[in-house]
C-alpha cells in the first residue's frame, strides 16, 4: 500500500511539474517574442538613421554636362616619410572633372588657375606616407576636391581623377 501511495504522490508531483513548466514556457516565450520584436524595431530605426547619415545623396550629373581639364604635365610629389624613414615620391597626372551647368563653371570655367590647383594637389598628396596614399587614394581625392571647392567657393569642380600615378 505504501508503494501505491508513493507512486500516486510521484505522479501528482510530475503532473504539477509539467503544468508549471508549461505555464513558465508560455510566459517566457511570449515576453521573449515581444523583446525580440522590440530589438528588431530598434535595430531597424538605427539602421535607417545610420544609412541616412552615411549615404550622402550625390547629384547625378548627365554626361553631356561634364567636361574635364587635364592639368599640364606630370607632377612629382614627395610623400611624407613613413615608418621606414625613406623618401618616397608619387608621380601623377591629374584631371579635374567639372559640371558645365553649374554657375561656378560659367564664372571660373575659362579662367581656371592651374598653378594654384597643382599647388593644392601637391600640398595634399605630400601630407600622406606611401602606405597611406596607396590605401586611401579616394580620401586624398576628396580632400583635394574640398580644398579646390573652398578656393573657388563653388562646387563646379566635383571630382579629381588621377589618370596615371606611380608611387615608390
Amino acid at each position: 500500500m505504501k508503494k501505491n501511495i508513493l507512486s500516486i504522490l510521484i505522479l501528482a508531483l510530475l503532473v504539477v511539474n509539467i503544468v508549471l513548466t508549461s505555464v513558465m514556457m508560455l510566459t517566457v516565450t511570449s515576453s521573449s517574442k515581444k523583446t525580440a520584436n522590440l530589438v528588431t524595431q530598434i535595430a531597424t530605426i538605427l539602421d535607417l538613421e545610420l544609412a541616412s547619415e552615411e549615404e550622402e545623396v550625390e547629384e547625378i550629373i548627365p554626361m553631356e554636362n561634364i567636361t574635364t581639364l587635364d592639368l599640364a604635365g606630370e607632377m612629382t610629389i614627395p610623400l611624407a616619410k613613413g615608418e621606414d624613414g625613406a623618401s618616397h615620391y608619387c608621380l601623377l597626372q591629374a584631371s579635374l572633372v567639372m559640371n558645365t551647368k553649374d554657375d561656378g563653371y560659367k564664372k571660373y570655367g575659362e579662367t581656371i588657375q592651374e598653378s594654384l590647383i597643382r599647388d593644392i594637389i601637391i600640398q595634399t598628396v605630400s601630407e600622406y606616407t606611401l602606405e597611406e596614399f596607396n590605401a586611401n587614394t579616394d580620401e586624398v581625392k576628396a580632400k583635394i576636391v574640398e580644398k579646390i571647392q573652398a578656393m573657388y567657393d563653388s562646387e563646379f569642380i566635383f571630382k579629381v581623377a588621377f589618370g596615371d600615378y606611380q608611387c615608390q
